[in-house]
């Protein structure tokens, strides 16, 4: 017992060291953030917490809403793990008689120049090698969509930009046309379909209204047109296509070399399911990459598992009040990718999302499929290291930057922030920068 009362002092004390020693670190990181010329001049929301020991290691404005950006897609993420398998349904499908009829389940797989190779290769895409190999004649069947190409939201004027690819039930190529020139003789569409729907613009369309695009779209129609005098240097422009069923038909029926009609009626009662690609393809170019259109699709995905309907609005439904309903705070949530200003998120139920992931899927997975500091993805330039120690999905949209995942500490733990910054000018460089100092402290002091 003597021995026991003598080693209390001596116990104590490293009690309090450990103590005062934590609250030096949060003191470390508050006055990082109080001392801060560049959070202080706009609005700044952040958490950091230890899950091992259930603690918020430091928060501020973490109770306050923020325009998320891209970090909705971690929504969308969480949503597709807990609903999809290994892979993606990329259609379905049913045989009667000499018909073959197919609809779609929002896969955005089939013959994606990104996540496939393209027909005269040596792989193709499973759905497009199914319908090209099938004996029957081929019926593409209307699919029952509550969505429109656009979500809530959406900036109207980006309809020119790759990252605004139009959300359909089975799109085809990724709804875009890739095009690749050196000179106006040396130019290719991709896919060639769309070569005939290009035109030069007269001289007068050259200079009213100037641009810096070499290739155009009107806005409410698949009409390109092309500025020759811009023909500079190798060029390579991904331009969203105006998508219909009835034009998909066109461009598959083109693409198979055989005749693909559309019906609205499905003359089978129920249909099997084809796997297209691996789910985790889709999901590292959704974070690594932070595809909007891969976002989009992957919530209709999710909905054409409950229903044959495909919409965006029932899924979030659906997950925020299954899935999400623990949050601290009750997620504003209107689209899959983070395009929309409708979206509202809390700092602190992001760091809840992040644990209810972390939970759901392996660490090693989860760490391949986020961007890594300095080595991969959004974050290839910054966070630096001679190891990768943050690990997460950014989010911008002008005058927003967002950035929320996990930071491995030098000694080996895993801890869980948000940042989010709303209401800034100018350049987005100086507030990285700044936190980069906090994520800094943070690795080297926990």
């Amino acid at each position: 017992m003597k021995n026991r009362i003598s080693d209390f002092p001596t116990v104590y004390l490293l009690v309090c060291i450990i103590i005062l020693s934590a609250g030096c670190r949060s003191q470390q990181i508050g006055r990082t953030f109080r001392q801060s010329d560049v959070f202080n001049k706009h609005f700044t929301g952040f958490m950091l917490y230890n899950p091992e020991k259930q603690k918020v290691v430091y928060e501020q404005n973490s109770d306050k809403y923020f325009t998320p950006a891209s970090n909705t897609k971690l929504f969308t993420f969480y949503t597709s793990l807990k609903i999809l398998g290994d892979s993606i349904p990329g259609l379905k499908y049913g045989v009667s008689h000499d018909s073959l009829f197919f609809w779609g389940t929002g896969d955005p797989s089939l013959l994606h120049p990104d996540l496939i190779t393209l027909p005269g290769r040596t792989k193709q895409s499973r759905v497009y090698e199914f319908l090209r190999s099938r004996s029957e004649k081929l019926f593409y069947v209307t699919t029952p969509v509550k969505v429109t190409g656009f979500g809530p939201g959406w900036g109207w004027d980006d309809y020119n930009d790759y990252y605004s690819a139009e959300r359909a039930p089975l799109p085809i190529y990724g709804n875009i046309v890739r095009l690749k020139a050196t000179s106006v003789s040396a130019w290719s569409a991709q896919p060639a379909f769309f070569k005939s729907y290009f035109v030069e613009k007269s001289l007068l369309q050259r200079l009213l209204p100037p641009s810096s695009y070499v290739f155009q779209r009107d806005p409410v129609s698949n009409l390109f047109t092309f500025d020759p005098s811009l023909f500079q240097k190798e060029i390579v422009h991904d331009m969203p296509f105006r998508y219909s069923e009835q034009l998909l038909t066109e461009i598959l029926s083109d693409t198979l070399h055989k005749a693909v009609n559309l019906i609205n009626r499905k003359p089978v009662k129920a249909g099997q399911t084809l796997y297209s690609v691996r789910a985790d393809s889709l999901y590292k170019k959704l974070m690594q990459e932070s595809d909007n259109f891969i976002a989009e699709q992957l919530l209709l995905i999710c909905a054409s598992q409950f229903s044959d309907t495909l919409s965006s609005d029932s899924i979030i439904a659906y997950s925020t009040h299954k899935l999400l309903n623990d949050l601290p705070d009750a997620p504003v949530w209107v689209d899959g990718s983070g395009l929309s200003r409708y979206n509202l998120f809390t700092p602190r139920s992001i760091v809840r999302l992040l644990q209810k992931i972390q939970a759901t899927i392996p660490q090693d997975r989860l760490f391949s499929i986020l961007p890594a500091g300095g080595q991969s993805g959004t974050i290839k330039n910054f966070y630096k290291g001679d190891t990768p120690y943050v690990f997460a999905k950014t989010g911008s949209l002008g005058n927003v930057h967002c950035l929320s995942g996990y930071i491995v500490t030098k000694k080996r733990k895993v801890l869980l922030f948000s940042f989010m910054h709303n209401n800034y000018t100018g350049s987005s460089i100086p507030i990285k920068e700044e936190m980069e100092k906090v994520l800094k402290l943070a690795r080297d002091k926990y």
